[in-house]
C-alpha cells in the first residue's frame, strides 16, 4: 500500500498507534492488513497481550476481505513508552479517553516528538480538534480521524481539522484513508458528535423515548430496524434511500407528497432523559435478548456478517 508523496512528505509506510482499547487494537488489526508497519502503545497493565489477542481475533476477518501484499501481524512492534512508539512513525492515530485535559497534554508529547510533517489523528467520538491542538507547537498537523466501530472493518472515517488544522493536513489524511480502503467523509464545520454520531443520536434518543413511553421493547426496536430500514441503509443513506422512495419523480415528489406527515413525526419525537429508572429498563431489556449468547458470540457472527456484506457491496460497485 503506497500513498502519493512529494519530497517533503515522504509516503506512509509506518503508523504509531496510541492507545490500544476496543478502537486501537481494531486500528492496528486494519493497519497491518494493509501491509503496514505498526507502533503501538498503551499505559495499562495487560495491553500488548490483550492487543496481540485482538489482532488474532480480527485476522480471520481480514483475510476474508483480503490483504494487502506483505500484510502481517508480525509487522506489530508494542512499547510502554510513549516517545519509543512514534519514533519513526509517518502518521498517528490517537485513541485516548475522552478527557479533554488528558488529549490536550497527550498531543503536547506527541507533537513535540515528531517532524512537523507527521499528522497527528485522533479517534475522538466528540472531542474537538480546536480544543486539543491549542497546546501544540504544529497544529496544522493534528486532525479529526474519526473511525466507526469495529475501525478494521467498517470501511466510514470522518476528517475534521481543528481551527488552525491545514487545508493540507485534512487532503493528506483523507488521501491516506481513502489508500488503505477507507470511505473518509470531510464535515465542513466542527460539531459536537461530528456527523454520524449525530445521526445515531437522533436515533437512539426517539429509541428510548418509545420504551419510555411503553410503545415498544428493546427487541422490538432492534427487530424493526434490522428487519427494515437498516437493511436499506446498509446499501445507501437517507437522502438516496427517500429519493427511491417516490418513484419516478425522486425525492422531489416523494417530499411533496410526504413532506407534512414527516414533519408531524418530527413535532411528536420525544425528547427523554436517561433517568435511573429508564437506564434500568434498557439494560433489563437487552439483557433478555442477549439471554443465552455472549457479547464475544454476538460480536463475531456481526463481524461474519459485515465480511460477507462489505464484499457484496464491492462487487456491486453501482450503490455509493
Amino acid at each position: 500500500m503506497q500513498q502519493s508523496s512529494n519530497a517533503s512528505t515522504p509516503p506512509i509506510r509506518r503508523v504509531a498507534v496510541i492507545g490500544t482499547g476496543v478502537i486501537g487494537a481494531s486500528w492496528v488489526a486494519g493497519f497491518l492488513a494493509q501491509g503496514l508497519d505498526v507502533s503501538a502503545t498503551d499505559p495499562s497493565a495487560g495491553a500488548e497481550q490483550r492487543l496481540h489477542e485482538a489482532v488474532a481475533r480480527h485476522w480471520p476477518g481480514l483475510e476474508a476481505l483480503g490483504l494487502a501484499p506483505g500484510a502481517s501481524p508480525s509487522r506489530l512492534r508494542f512499547f510502554s513508552e510513549l516517545e519509543d512508539a512514534l519514533e519513526g512513525a509517518d502518521f498517528v492515530q490517537e485513541n485516548g479517553p475522552e478527557r479533554e485535559d488528558l488529549k490536550i497534554e497527550l498531543f503536547r508529547r506527541i507533537d513535540a516528538a515528531l517532524p512537523e510533517h507527521v499528522i497527528i489523528a485522533s479517534s475522538s467520538s466528540g472531542l474537538l480538534m480546536s480544543r486539543v491542538q491549542q497546546a501544540c507547537r504544529h497544529p496544522q498537523r493534528v486532525v479529526l480521524g474519526h473511525p466507526f466501530n469495529p475501525p478494521h472493518m467498517i470501511p466510514l472515517v470522518e476528517v475534521i481539522g481543528g481551527q488552525q488544522t491545514s487545508p493540507e493536513t485534512v487532503q493528506r489524511a483523507m488521501d491516506f484513508y481513502t489508500a488503505i480502503g477507507k470511505k473518509p467523509i470531510h464535515p465542513r464545520k466542527e460539531v459536537k458528535g461530528h456527523i454520524a454520531n449525530r445521526l445515531q443520536a437522533a436515533l437512539w434518543r426517539e429509541a428510548f423515548h418509545l420504551v419510555e413511553q411503553g410503545v415498544a421493547s428493546t427487541e422490538d426496536i432492534d427487530t424493526a430496524i434490522a428487519y427494515g430500514p437498516g437493511l436499506r441503509w446498509a446499501l445507501m443513506g437517507p437522502f438516496l434511500n427517500l429519493h427511491l422512495s417516490g418513484g419516478a419523480g425522486g425525492i422531489d415528489h416523494m417530499l411533496e407528497h410526504l413532506g407534512p406527515p414527516i414533519e408531524s413525526w418530527w413535532a411528536d419525537l420525544g425528547t427523554p432523559t436517561i433517568s435511573e429508572p429508564l437506564r434500568q429498563q434498557i439494560a433489563a431489556g437487552v439483557a433478555e435478548q442477549m439471554a443465552g449468547r455472549t457479547s464475544a458470540e454476538l460480536g463475531a457472527q456481526r463481524d461474519q456478517l459485515l465480511v460477507e456484506l462489505i464484499a457484496a457491496k464491492a462487487r456491486a460497485r453501482v450503490i455509493p
